[in-house]
């Protein structure tokens, strides 16, 4: 199984982490208006700070559910992502069925040794995106953008029925949250936790203001939706703390707000980073 390493050695006092950090993998108009307002809601240009409930372009969830309800709203938008010999995770995060995921999950098939430092390539050879439903489709990368390492894939079949998630929601710290992923290739597998930090910085790969939340993630989850109580999607999982070098889970995990991932950067694809 292929991994990317994120390494992160000596992370600073403030928004940061001892030890090395890894990401990790195995083996119109209407779109617009809700990058724009999930970036408003990230808060700061998505740095991982709380910021006040604002409107949102799709019917937000009021109330606090349960994480069985969380995983039955949220679970139909996420998708397994095989690209290579990579394994990753993605949401969907618009009606016309555009993924969101982490780059690195898609960013080539050589993965090892590679950083969020590199260029941006237009994705990897056969990426391949597997729905809820069972529904199995090639995919291409609509837009990319290595230095806040996310990206859009743009499926070239959709399922009968398409269930876009609900994004936006700022991060509080010690919020309840859930995360769902494909760890080790053991897909929708569903773990909850709190944040335990806003704008975490993972030095060497130069990702900064970063969620850091407790809940469980492991090679395979990259790309997959961090959510909150109500089911909002708040972050795209990136990366974990990895102090004894081995990818194994230490109980520190890392996302890009959902904000920032809309919204803010550069790279590749629209002005402004992956625009959805």
């Amino acid at each position: 199984m292929e991994r990317v390493p994120q390494e992160a050695d000596a992370v600073e006092a403030q928004g940061a982490v001892t030890g090395k950090a890894r990401r990790f993998v195995v083996g119109g108009g209407a779109l617009v208006v809700v990058a724009l307002l999930a970036y408003w809601l990230g808060s700061g240009g998505g740095n991982g700070e709380e910021a006040a409930a604002g409107p949102s372009a799709t019917p937000t969830p009021s109330a606090t559910l349960t994480v069985p309800d969380v995983f039955r709203r949220v679970g139909p938008s996420v998708v397994v992502i095989q690209a290579g010999k990579s394994l990753g995770t993605g949401v969907i995060a618009a009606e016309d069925g555009t993924i969101l995921t982490a780059h690195h999950v898609v960013e080539g098939t050589s993965n090892k040794g590679t950083s969020n430092k590199g260029t941006s390539n237009k994705g990897a050879e056969d990426i391949t995106v597997t729905f809820a439903d069972g529904t199995k489709t090639k995919a291409v990368v609509a837009s990319s953008n290595p230095k806040l390492d996310v990206a859009t894939l743009r499926p070239a079949k959709l399922p009968e029925i398409v269930v876009p998630a609900t994004l936006g929601g700022a991060a509080t710290v010690g919020a309840p949250v859930v995360a769902i992923g494909n760890p080790l290739g053991l897909t929708y597998s569903v773990s909850t936790g709190v944040v335990s930090g806003l704008n975490r910085t993972a030095k060497d790969g130069d990702l900064n203001g970063l969620i850091q939340f407790d809940a469980s993630a492991n090679p395979g989850s990259s790309g997959g939706p961090l959510l909150d109580a109500r089911g909002l999607v708040i972050g795209i999982v990136v990366s974990i703390a990895d102090p004894g070098g081995d990818e194994a889970f230490a109980g520190i995990a890392f996302a890009v707000p959902i904000g920032a991932a809309l919204g803010g950067g550069e790279g590749d694809g629209p002005p402004g980073g992956p625009q959805i």
